[in-house]
This record gives C-alpha cells, structure tokens and sequence, in this order.
C-alpha cells in the first residue's frame, strides 16, 4: 500500500535533479554526465499490451551518447515481487533511452535495506542484479551546516535515513539551516515531503523547526501544507491537517477542541487557526 511517507520520499529524490544527482556521486560514484540538465523520464515501462510496469521514479541524465538513467525506488517493506521487476524495469528504460540504466532503492529502515541490497541472481551466467541501496548504514550523519549546503541531497537522504540515530535533531537543525539558503519555493517543498518522510520522534522534532518560523522558506513550508488541504476541496481536509500539525508539536488536544476544529465548515477560520498553531502554546490558544 501506498503511504504519505512512500510518497514524500519518492518526490524527495526526484524533486530537483542537480541536488540528487550530486547525493548519487557522493554515495556511489555514479558517473552522471555534468553536462545536459537532469530530466524526469517516464517511470512508466509498460509495453504496449503487458500488465503495468511502474516504478517510482525515473531520472535522465546529459543528452545524445552521454546519458546515464536512474531509476528510484522506495522501499518500506520486503517485496519478493520486486526481485522481478526491478531487473524488468532496468531493461526496459535501458531500451527506451538507449544509454545505461542503474537503480537506487531507498530504505529509511536497516533491515529493509540489507534485504535490498542482496544480489539477485537472474539465472543468466554473468548476470547479477545488486541495487543501488540508500539507508542508514551508508549514509553518513551531517551535522555540519557548509557540508549540507554543499550536497543537500545527500544532506536530506542524512535525515530520512537516520531517523532514529542519537544525532537526529543535530542532523535535522543542519537540514533547516541548509534549506534557507536555497530557493524559498524548493526549501518549502522539501521541508513538506521531508516531513512525510520521517516519522516518531525525527517528524515531531521537524514539525518543531517548522514551526518556528525562523527562516522565510518555512511559510512556504506552511502554505504548502494549507494546499494540500484544498487540493481535497474541502474544509476537512484544512481541519485535518490543522490537527496533524498540532499533533506534530506536540501539542495536547482535548475532545473539545477536536470537535470545534472538525465541526468548522469555513476555510478562512481553518487557515487563521493553522497560522497560530505554529505558536501557540496550548490549542485553546488558536480560538483567542
């Protein structure tokens, strides 16, 4: 099944192409082309009438002969199915593009990781498919705020992968700081998926750094949230996302506030209300 983390991860590693691109270099030497702007390519490597074949992203490299394809993956669980159609997903972009093809499965969990990292035997002498895997065993903890701004890639892969390391909150405050020197409109967006990306303790201690609003990006950060409750078309979607952020603070919410947020049926409240959730200090407060 398809989670919000699966989801904020995939678009972590295919939001801005540069920035994966040097995550790759740094982890495993890839030789992606310098020149030619990094593409998204189709993740879709259906034939024509075959069941669907679809990965979670795809990432194209340089142009003409000098191209190199990145296929993504996000993997929360094991998926012996996977042990098929990762190889099947190989050769399929691989014969579209003309041009190697490698794959980086990404795993926030260790076990999951070392499951994925297993080579696959396909039955062809000589041939022997070994993900590329991203996880916390090889991901180093960045806690240095130059070193983040120079590989934000590797930077963020840092925080998602090492959610549950005794650093985590040195490596999430470097990540923060990092991202305010970035584009506003990209750090918010990462700031967003970062935060689906990461659970426990890592997210709630996100939702804390977003929460204060020191940096300009985080307003984006917050906006983008608030559109994700429109994108539903609903005022519950608003309601819904304005609990979750209070939840993320850590902040208690009783039975009566649960109500008066779920029960409000005007979007303008909703959004007055989710602005003061990231400072106030008890939920009453958002009703002053």
């Amino acid at each position: 099944m398809v989670t919000s983390q699966h989801e904020g991860i995939t678009k972590v590693a295919t939001l801005d192409f540069g920035h994966t691109a040097q995550m790759l270099r740094a982890l495993f030497d890839l030789p992606i082309p310098e020149s030619g702007e990094g593409r998204l390519g189709s993740p879709d490597f259906s034939d024509a009438k075959p069941a669907v074949c679809r990965a979670d992203g795809a990432l194209l490299y340089g142009k003409g002969k000098e191209k190199l394809g990145v296929i993504t993956e996000t993997q929360r669980g094991e998926d012996k199915d996977k042990l098929y159609s990762w190889l099947e997903y190989i050769a399929n972009f691989r014969a579209r593009e003309r041009c190697p093809v490698c794959l980086v499965v990404i795993c926030p969990d260790r076990k999951i990781a070392r499951w994925a990292a297993k080579p696959i035997e396909t039955g062809h002498p000589g041939l022997t498919l070994t993900p590329l895997v991203i996880g916390p065993d090889n991901t180093p903890a960045i806690t240095d705020v130059e070193e983040a701004a120079g590989n934000l890639g590797l930077a963020i892969v840092s925080a998602i992968t090492k959610s549950d390391d005794p650093l985590y909150k040195d490596i999430l405050g470097t990540l923060n700081k990092a991202l305010s020197g970035i584009d506003r409109k990209l750090a918010g967006q990462y700031g967003h998926y970062i935060n689906v990306s990461l659970t426990g303790v890592a997210q709630e201690e996100w939702g804390r750094l977003m929460a204060m609003q020191t940096y300009p990006y985080q307003g984006e950060y917050a906006e983008s949230l608030l559109a994700e409750g429109r994108a539903e078309g609903r005022a519950e979607g608003e309601a819904r996302l304005l609990l979750k952020l209070l939840e993320m603070r850590g902040i208690a919410v009783s039975e009566e506030v649960r109500e008066r947020i779920a029960g409000c049926d005007d979007t303008a409240t909703l959004e007055a209300w989710f602005q003061r959730a990231f400072t106030v200090e008890s939920a009453e407060e958002l009703f002053a």
